[in-house]
């Protein structure tokens, strides 16, 4: 089964999570927008969330709590990369440049550490 299949059910879905998502990671800082908005734009699958949304569906219906649940798993899974890869030093996530490689290790830490900090919110 290719991620397409996976996905064709829940379609509709992931892409209101993915505004949701956009506009969960907004802030006032302009530095940390476009830092953000640069890992949004290198995205992954975003597995999680769809396995998420295919539970809920199966188990009765996709409400306002999974869109929240969804971006919450998908907001810590992002911070643990951006971490991830100053602890490894990796110049590189998915082909691109990392956090770190780009804004250093310092703002990559502040960073996943924001990301966190709205999950915890």
């Amino acid at each position: 089964m290719t991620v397409k299949e996976i996905l064709a059910p829940i379609e509709t879905e992931m892409k209101l999570f993915e505004v949701r998502f956009h506009e969960s990671m907004k802030s006032k800082v302009p530095l940390l927008d476009k830092i953000t908005h640069y890992i949004i734009r290198r995205k992954g699958k975003q597995m999680r969330p769809m396995f998420l949304f295919l539970t809920a569906k199966m188990l009765g219906e996709i409400n306002e709590k999974t869109y929240q649940s969804a971006s919450l798993v998908e907001l810590l899974h992002t911070a643990t990369l951006v971490h991830d890869d100053v602890v490894d030093d990796a110049n590189e996530r998915r082909g691109f440049f990392s956090v770190n490689a780009l804004w250093k290790n310092k703002i990559a830490v502040l960073v996943g550490d924001y990301m966190l900090s709205r999950v915890l919110l």
